[in-house]
């Protein structure tokens, strides 16, 4: 099933995520691992500040195996189902991990791509911003 998942990043949260992205470390060890990256890679910000992706998940309750990633970085303000149930071939049992090579998302996609801001981008405007406005240690020089 795809869902449409709702998050703020939790204050001070946002180098530590950058790096995890970054280094590919973002969902290591799990089976989602490279879904993690691609979700993060889409994620667009909203005009409110909220951050919006559509994630593929075969676990029951949605994002069983994700939410501890995820809610260790983001506030999970909502997780919906992207498409009808009905439509998802997976859920219906029409084939099995259906979901990867789904099309049925592709208007919901494009609509988001077209809306707000590029997460990565806004994460590393932000933090480039708060490393630029925190005051440097100068060095003292003793004689």
């Amino acid at each position: 099933m795809r869902y449409l998942v709702t998050a703020c990043v939790k204050p001070g949260k946002e180098a530590e995520l950058l790096r995890a992205i970054e280094d590919g470390s973002l969902g290591a060890g799990s089976v989602a691992g490279a879904e993690y990256l691609r979700n993060m890679e889409n994620a667009r910000v909203c005009d409110d500040g909220r951050i919006n992706w559509v994630e593929i998940c075969f676990c029951d309750p949605p994002l069983a195996e994700e939410r501890p990633c995820w809610e260790s970085f983001f506030e999970l303000t909502r997780v919906q189902d992207a498409l009808n149930r009905k439509c998802c071939r997976d859920v219906n049992g029409e084939e099995p991990w259906g979901c990867l090579e789904c099309d049925h998302t592709d208007k919901l996609e494009k609509k988001l791509a077209g809306e707000g801001q590029t997460f990565l981008d806004t994460l590393r405007a932000r933090i480039r911003a708060d490393a630029e406005a925190s005051p440097r240690p100068t060095t003292r020089i003793v004689l």
